[in-house]
């Protein structure tokens, strides 16, 4: 069986199931916002034998033993029962749950997309910079900090006007694109020292390429972000942007694929920059990144793509 850990209202977990049904294949999606409420966790141990199962809603259990492939596709937190509520209590039964479920995974014998530890350590932006460098990319100059000095001094090197800085993470609530420095916020980085920032040299694009790693699979995609008004991050207007497939350099290919296997990862979203002189610099990596917006453009076959690895693991 192929577990697929995330919501009915992702996208690309419910075409990736029909893709799998398509092919015959037993899929089961698991929203983990569902527990405790309306599901029971069972692990247990007697002699040599092992068992795990979750007995959901529906009285239908899932016999977690018999799962050969897993992928990790953006799990829902846990909702812990609303009769808890003292706050420390509601954080306590949370913490549980986490390392349960923490303890499951690493228990059970699986193919994994990605292994969750993994997935955690490949989605730090310093730690991916430092494996980018180890790999031979080209990357921005980059400096993370909370110190106000710090700043003020790469921002004197680079120039206030070739500079962007970015966040680690982007939420719904607190959405942050990438941004060119401006000259009246110089006068706001003292305000770096409430929480680290990520400031870079600012890349002039020829292109913006998103790449599209699925096991050995590349897929990659020109966007024509300078053909746009915000050409800093392509996200801003990606609608409107250019997309078409593209051939990547063989050199590149090969530190894409020595790039994935240092991070011990199966998939991941890269986004990188080809300057107008042509030189591809690397940016960073999302290892459950988005893909339908760039196959709907291209037509790239990578929903396939992902639903036969998901199936030839589960031989």
């Amino acid at each position: 069986m192929i577990l697929i850990i995330s919501s009915q209202s992702d996208d690309h977990a419910k075409i990736v199931m029909e893709k799998l049904m398509q092919m015959g294949a037993n899929a089961s999606l698991l929203d983990l916002s569902k527990f405790p409420q309306q599901m029971h966790l069972t692990m247990s141990y007697k002699n040599s034998i092992r068992n795990f199962s979750l007995c959901l809603s529906n009285q239908v259990d899932l016999p977690l033993g018999d799962c050969k492939v897993i992928w990790s596709r953006r799990p829902q937190p846990f909702d812990p029962h609303p009769e808890i509520v003292q706050e420390s209590h509601r954080r306590f039964a949370y913490s549980e749950s986490h390392e349960a479920f923490s303890g499951l995974w690493q228990a059970i014998d699986a193919f994994w997309i990605n292994h969750p530890i993994r997935d955690e350590v490949a989605s730090h932006k310093a730690y991916q910079l430092r494996i980018a460098q180890e790999v031979g990319f080209n990357i921005p100059t980059t400096l993370i900090t909370n110190d106000p000095g710090a700043a003020q001094n790469f921002i004197a090197d680079q120039g206030y006007d070739k500079t962007v800085y970015k966040s680690f993470l982007a939420t719904e609530q607190e959405w942050r694109e990438t941004r060119l420095l401006r000259h009246e916020e110089l006068a706001l980085i003292d305000c770096v020292r409430y929480a680290p920032v990520i400031f870079q040299e600012y890349i002039p694009a020829g292109i913006d390429l998103r790449i599209t790693i699925v096991g050995e699979q590349i897929f990659a995609s020109a966007i024509h972000s300078k053909d746009v008004n915000y050409k800093v991050d392509y996200r801003m207007e990606m609608s409107r942007a250019r997309i078409e497939p593209f051939h990547l350099p063989e050199d590149i290919e090969q530190k894409l694929h020595k790039y994935m296997k240092k991070l011990g990862i199966v998939y991941g979203a890269i986004d990188m920059r080809v300057t107008p002189e042509g030189r591809y610099v690397f940016f960073e990596i999302n290892p459950a990144g988005q893909w339908l917006f760039i196959e709907e453009r291209t037509g790239q076959p990578i929903t396939t793509a992902f639903a036969n690895l998901l199936a030839e693991h589960d031989r």
